[in-house]
């Protein structure tokens, strides 16, 4: 997912300490979780399957520390930033995994977070992006700089009426503002795109953060948005995911505008959650709330997307996806998160089962750590924890070529664990 974009040679920490800020004192013990990948490959001896044929799994890591649940994660080269329900989000250090730095107490539920560069946008339940920065002062300090949208953006729109549109019976907004919840961001070719509970789907220039653009997109609220290689995908409740793209509407138009390329059609009236697509930009993925993965093939440089794979893959609704190369993750309302193996033609074969929240699997991230053959996942839980887990691609390969002769495969992983709180370190 192209969730997460920085700019070149401008962290979003300076930091090479792993100490944490006093605001995180108060509020969470900071508990060592330091473990060696170099040997997360020679420990699989301790692995059990599970009945269903597949191995199970045990974190690397539990980290806990959120006051509510958590809504969403993003990567930052050698930070983790998960935020939450409770308003609070939390910056991990790793490789220890320790509390960085924690802020945006009191803004409003956090619905989705990106890093671009040194800044930091997060989406909330109020209506509003919110930006922030590393303080000058303490690199352990965030400071909130700005709001979406900007006063600048009103003063230059809210004297002319025919910037505002109606949302419901006698009440209207300026179009540049969302007028329910945002509950995903994404960054591409120096544009954030947000989704909303609107049904809306706004534009906005990383270097001035003006709103360049609000697009009527579906008939119900939008659940995710991703983009790759200039086109945008917009999964929502009204079963669909929108491609759209940038085109000028007319020769004399300077401004190049969004518009629709195309339609992935999901089960009629269930609502997709989440949409993934591959750095290619050919393969398409979302979640859906009856329990199904769906995915979508683009069709050369046509803009047309045909369906090449309908899987059941969880019992309850799937809420969150995310790639890795020819790995798919997902995470559901069962509490599990299914390892999925992309196979000819897009169509996927399952390898792998992680159990282990103890909640809805909310958020997922997975990160290329170049650690013996695998990547690392990293899962966001309604049961307010964070999990960390290492995938094996070698031991994927393997499974997956032997399941043509059997009917289950397993996937290994270390039997490290770090716990959290005051407990210290487990090892295996």
């Amino acid at each position: 997912m192209d969730s997460l974009v920085t700019e070149a040679a401008k962290p979003l920490l300076h930091s090479t300490s792993s100490e944490s800020s006093s605001d995180a004192d108060d509020h969470t013990p900071l508990t060592s979780y330091r473990f060696n990948l170099k040997e997360i490959r020679f420990r699989c001896e301790f692995l059990c399957k599970s009945p269903s044929g597949y191995s199970s799994y045990r974190p690397l890591a539990v980290l806990s520390g959120h006051i509510g649940s958590v809504s969403c994660l993003a990567l930052c080269g050698e930070f983790i930033l998960s935020a939450s329900q409770g308003k609070d989000i939390i910056v991990w250090q790793q490789p220890d995994l320790r509390v960085f730095t924690r802020f945006g107490h009191g803004e409003g539920s956090v619905k989705a977070v990106v890093a671009v560069g040194s800044r930091v946008f997060t989406a909330h339940q109020d209506g509003k992006i919110r930006v922030w920065k590393v303080s000058r002062r303490s690199e352990n300090n965030f400071r909130l700089v700005n709001t979406l949208p900007t006063a600048k953006d009103y003063l230059g729109k809210f004297m002319k009426q025919s910037n505002y549109v109606q949302t419901r019976r006698h009440h209207k907004i300026l179009w540049i503002e969302h007028a329910d919840t945002i509950s995903c961001l994404a960054v591409h070719n120096g544009l954030i795109y947000s989704g909303s509970w609107d049904k809306t789907l706004k534009v906005w220039r990383v270097s001035d953060l003006k709103c360049l653009e609000s697009i009527k997109a579906h008939d119900d609220a939008i659940n995710g948005v991703v983009a790759c290689n200039g086109i945008v995908y917009s999964a929502s409740a009204d079963g669909k995911i929108k491609a759209w793209g940038r085109r000028k509407k007319q020769e004399q138009e300077q401004e190049e505008m969004h518009s629709l390329l195309g339609i992935l059609e999901g089960h009629k009236d269930v609502s997709i959650n989440s949409v993934v697509v591959s750095n290619d930009g050919k393969w398409v993925f979302g979640g859906i709330s009856d329990g199904f993965l769906m995915g979508w093939e683009k069709i050369g440089e046509a803009m047309s997307w045909k369906l090449v794979c309908e899987k059941k893959a969880h019992k309850m609704a799937v809420l969150c996806v995310c790639l890795m190369g020819e790995f798919l993750c997902s995470g559901s309302a069962d509490k599990s998160i299914g390892i999925w193996r992309r196979e000819t033609f897009g169509r996927l074969c399952k390898i792998g089962v992680i159990n282990g929240h103890e909640g809805p699997i909310k958020c997922l991230q997975a990160a290329p750590n170049g650690v013996g053959e695998g990547f690392l996942l990293y899962s966001g839980s309604l049961d307010k924890s964070l999990r960390v887990w290492w995938v094996s691609k070698a031991a994927a390969s393997s499974s997956s070529s032997s399941s043509s002769s059997s009917s289950s495969s397993a996937m290994e992983v270390s039997a490290f664990v770090a716990e959290d709180s005051e407990k210290g370190i487990i090892s295996f």
